[in-house]
């Protein structure tokens, strides 16, 4: 199958950055040809605000450029995993008036909320979900805190829902968890046109045997993580379970002062991928204490492939992807109290250990890359019949 997978990349790299390499590391991998198409945020420093403001709304070029592309590579399907601000959602009629079916897969909570996370002065925020003017971002600055920012993100959302962008434009959604599919359906997306399907972890890193007896967390120190709910947590927990913590972010800072006042805690800062795996692999437990509702971390479906149990908030798709008792544990949102007891309680038992065969289960079932790749062709190919109706 020839296919086309588009980019916007962050300034910041992220886990949507990973997936789309991922995903097409696959894709070659079983013999497809395919073509990205990319752009990257650096380049929004070049740019004026008025000129990014109307690249946002819609991106002529990048519409012109894509159906080149999609044209010239005869491709029967597009695959978007980002979209903003560079690309725009100009780029979903370029590729379908060029011929191909357009899949778009639902990262984060973009197309509902301007900030994409539902999150807003320290808690879980819905008001903007089931309007097509998503006027509460820009009454509350949501957008990276700037107000003409927020009513540019949610003009743009306001022009596609008008238009019809999102219900008529694109051939297929991919939600990350039922939970995630949920929330786009409630907000007026069609639901027969979001298909659930997880992140995977490829190549397989294989399981290790969490003898190290520690807990870990892995990833960025914001608040949004529930960093400040996992030291908080460290404070209340009354025996001696290490606790390292990986990753970068505002909260370094008060993470470096927690392990420099508590030696139960150690800062092992970012690192490359293979030591992460290390990492996670001789831990007793992966806790994610995060605020929001997450798309679907590939932390925890790392964690899974070296049978390591996962900890987690009680909320969103974590709700989804941890089974309570089978691959981990739930606690209360926002609760250190509950996350020291839930910590405290699998360790006396001993639930953590006799977990770790049903948590490698977990991953080879629905995490692999095989298993990713059934369910991507399986995508790819209901679209590319609807794509050819649509020209005959």
């Amino acid at each position: 199958m020839k296919i086309v997978i588009a980019h916007n990349f962050y300034q910041q790299a992220g886990g949507e950055d990973q997936v789309f390499a991922d995903e097409t590391a696959l894709l070659e991998s079983r013999g497809h040809t395919v073509a990205r198409y990319t752009v990257h945020n650096d380049e929004v420093n070049n740019l004026g605000r008025i000129t990014l403001a109307g690249r946002t709304i819609w991106n002529g070029q990048s519409h012109r450029e894509l159906s080149e592309l999609v044209r010239r590579e005869k491709a029967e399907v597009v695959h978007f995993h980002n979209t903003f601000p560079l690309l725009s959602p100009s780029v979903y009629s370029a590729a379908r008036s060029a011929g191909a079916a357009v899949v778009q897969t639902l990262h984060n909570y973009r197309l509902i909320c301007p900030t994409a996370i539902c999150y807003r002065d320290g808690h879980v925020c819905e008001d903007c979900v089931k309007r097509t003017v998503p006027w509460p971002a820009i009454i509350h600055r949501c957008y990276r805190s700037d107000r003409s920012a927020s009513v540019v993100t949610s003009a743009m959302l306001a022009v596609h829902h008008a238009r019809g962008t999102y219900k008529n434009d694109v051939d297929a959604y991919i939600a990350l968890t039922e939970f995630a599919k949920s929330k786009f359906v409630d907000s007026g997306l069609p639901g027969k046109k979001i298909i659930v399907k997880p992140n995977f972890v490829y190549p397989d890193p294989g399981i290790s045997d969490g003898r190290g007896g520690y807990c870990v967390f892995v990833g960025r120190l914001t608040e949004s993580k529930g960093v400040g709910v996992l030291l908080k947590a460290w404070k209340q927990l009354r025996s001696d379970i290490q606790l390292k913590i990986a990753g970068d972010g505002e909260l370094a800072p008060m993470v470096r002062d927690a392990a420099a006042s508590d030696p139960r805690i150690q800062f092992v800062g970012r690192l490359p991928t293979d030591q992460i795996y290390d990492l996670l692999g001789h831990a007793a437990a992966l806790i994610f204490p995060s605020v929001w509702y997450e798309g679907l971390p590939k932390t925890i479906l790392e964690s899974y492939a070296k049978g390591t149990p996962v900890i987690a908030s009680n909320l969103g798709s974590m709700s989804d992807v941890i089974v309570d008792g089978r691959t981990g544990a739930h606690f209360t949102s926002g609760n250190p109290a509950d996350l020291a007891r839930t910590i405290t309680r699998l360790f006396a038992s001993g639930e953590l250990v006799a977990m770790r065969k049903s948590v490698r289960e977990e991953f080879d079932t629905l995490y692999t890359g095989d298993a990713n790749y059934r369910m991507l062709m399986d995508v790819y190919e209901s679209v590319s019949q609807g794509a050819i109706s649509r020209v005959l």
